[in-house]
C-alpha cells in the first residue's frame, strides 16, 4: 500500500510539474489537459482521475505552490532575530525567486481567469487572503513596537504592501524593465526608509 501511495503521489507531482511548464509557456488560455498529459507522459484519464478537469488541475498547482510560499514567508516573518527592514529586504529577494519558480506567473494568470470564473476566483482570493493575513500581523506587530502609523491602520498598510508587490510582479511579467519603471529599486528604497525609521526610533528611545 505504501508503494502504491508513493506511485500515486509521483504521478500527481509529475502532472502538476507538467501543468506548470505548459502554463508558463502558453498561459492559462493555451493550457489543455491534452498538452499537459503529453508533457507529463501520462494518459489524459490520469488527469481526470486525480484532478477532475483542467480547472481542478491548475487550482491544485496554485494551492500547492501558494501553501509552500506561505509557509516560507510565515517562518521568515516570525523570526524575532530579524528587524522589520531585514524582513522587507528578504521579501524583495523572494520576489525574484518567485518569478523564477513560476509562482508569480501562475498567480497572475489565475487572477485574470478568476474575473470570469467564480471557482478560480474563490481559490485565488483565499490564497491572497493568506498573504494579507501575514502582512496584517506584521503591521500590527510593528505598530506595537514603533507606535501608531496614523492615519493608517495595520489593515491599510497590508493592503498597500500587497497591492504594491502584485502590481510590480505584473509589470515585471510584461517585461517592463527598470529603465521604464524601476520597481525593484523602488521596493528596495522602501526598505531603506524602514531602516531609517528603525534607527530614529532607537535613538529616540535612548
Amino acid at each position: 500500500m505504501r508503494v502504491m501511495g508513493g506511485k500515486i503521489q509521483d504521478t500527481k507531482r509529475g502532472i502538476l510539474n507538467a501543468a506548470r511548464a505548459v502554463l508558463l509557456e502558453k498561459g492559462y488560455a493555451g493550457l489543455t489537459t491534452r498538452g499537459v498529459a503529453s508533457v507529463a507522459k501520462v494518459p489524459m484519464s490520469q488527469i481526470q482521475y486525480h484532478f477532475g478537469s483542467k480547472e481542478g488541475m491548475v487550482l491544485a498547482l496554485f494551492s500547492h505552490m501558494n501553501d509552500q510560499l506561505l509557509e516560507r514567508q510565515s517562518t521568515m516573518f516570525s523570526d524575532s532575530e530579524l528587524s522589520l527592514s531585514q524582513k522587507w529586504e528578504l521579501a524583495c529577494d523572494y520576489l525574484d525567486d518567485d518569478m523564477a519558480s513560476g509562482y508569480v506567473r501562475v498567480l497572475q494568470e489565475l487572477l485574470a481567469a478568476g474575473w470570469s470564473n467564480p471557482e478560480i476566483g474563490k481559490v485565488v482570493k483565499a490564497g491572497i487572503t493568506g498573504w494579507q493575513n501575514i502582512l496584517t500581523g506584521i503591521a500590527r506587530q510593528a505598530q506595537k513596537t514603533y507606535g501608531s502609523f496614523a492615519p493608517f491602520e495595520p489593515e491599510d498598510i497590508s493592503a498597500l504592501v500587497g497591492s504594491v508587490f502584485i502590481g510590480a510582479e505584473a509589470f515585471l511579467l510584461l517585461g517592463i524593465d527598470d529603465q521604464v519603471m524601476p520597481n525593484r529599486r523602488a521596493l528596495r528604497r522602501i526598505g531603506g526608509l524602514i531602516k531609517n525609521y528603525e534607527q530614529h526610533s532607537q535613538q529616540a528611545a535612548q
